[in-house]
């Protein structure tokens, strides 16, 4: 797994930024706690060349001194970026990956920035500045990753993808775009977990045949999704149906951005549900 550099430029952060990441570097307030010489570690495993020997003075003070001082080689910050969403960076404490993705993106979002951490490595995408107001900004926030619920490594790749540039939707402003690409990623989640879990659900029908609808009905029926993601995934599902222009046309309400925010609690929460219900778990 290597990082992935997705814009063609890297970000000049603000010096408030900077100081709020040297505090997720050295694992302030409960996430992964590093020590003096961890962080010199960690930086050197970012990519960085000529990292001086932890001195003994106060952990963030020094990791914020050589973040500043390199705060001008934009380059230099994306990869520390890059390695704070990086799996391998959290071997003994996989489940605190979120936590971090989380804290960064909770202060990146001002930059226009988003942190991705799951599936396929780690990727700092554009996104806008808005999805910070609370209102906006989904209260349910996806805590698996695509190869937790998907076992077959391409599919779970291609689902990812699919994820990802719903997110590019939402982020320009394309909000009917951004909510069929969701609407798409649900069915193809659902339909993936059911051929690995119980192909049987699908009695005798035809894979690629079968509606959303019943994917999310036979998905529920069976527990691997809870009642609440299942009802607001029915209405997920008929705003899925504005791929054809006639369908929206026969609608008074056009999708806006509090209409996509609520469909992205809705996958959140439905992603959720189906790796928590993974066999064996």
């Amino acid at each position: 797994m290597s990082a992935a550099r997705v814009l063609p430029d890297s970000p000049l952060l603000d010096e408030k930024t900077v100081t709020e990441l040297s505090r997720v570097v050295t694992g302030e307030d409960d996430l992964y706690y590093r020590r003096g010489y961890e962080i010199a570690g960690f930086l050197r495993r970012a990519g960085w060349q000529d990292v001086p020997e932890y001195d003994g003075q106060f952990r963030r003070e020094w990791a914020l001194e050589l973040l500043m001082g390199r705060r001008d080689q934009p380059a230099e910050i994306e990869k520390v970026l890059l390695r704070l969403a990086d799996a391998r960076e959290y071997l003994d404490e996989p489940e605190l990956l979120a936590d971090v993705v989380a804290a960064v993106n909770s202060f990146l979002v001002h930059e226009g920035y988003r942190l991705e951490g799951t599936g396929g490595g780690p990727r700092l995408l554009p996104c806008d500045p808005a999805l910070a107001h609370p209102s906006e900004y989904g209260a349910s926030e996806l805590k698996a990753a695509m190869t937790d619920i998907v076992a077959d490594p391409k599919m779970a790749l291609l689902l990812q993808r699919r994820l990802d540039e719903a997110r590019t939707c939402y982020a320009n402003g394309a909000h009917v775009a951004a909510i069929v690409m969701l609407g798409s990623l649900l069915e193809g989640v659902l339909l993936q977990v059911i051929l690995e879990r119980d192909r049987s659900l699908l009695g005798r029908a035809e894979p690629r045949k079968v509606g959303l609808k019943v994917l999310i009905d036979k998905c529920y029926a069976v527990g691997w999704v809870e009642a609440d993601a299942e009802r607001f995934s029915q209405v997920l599902r008929e705003y899925r149906n504005f791929v054809h222009p006639a369908a929206e046309a026969e609608e008074p309400h056009r999708p806006d951005r509090d209409t996509l925010g609520i469909g992205w609690q809705v996958v959140n929460a439905a992603l959720n549900d189906l790796a928590a219900s993974v066999p064996g778990r």
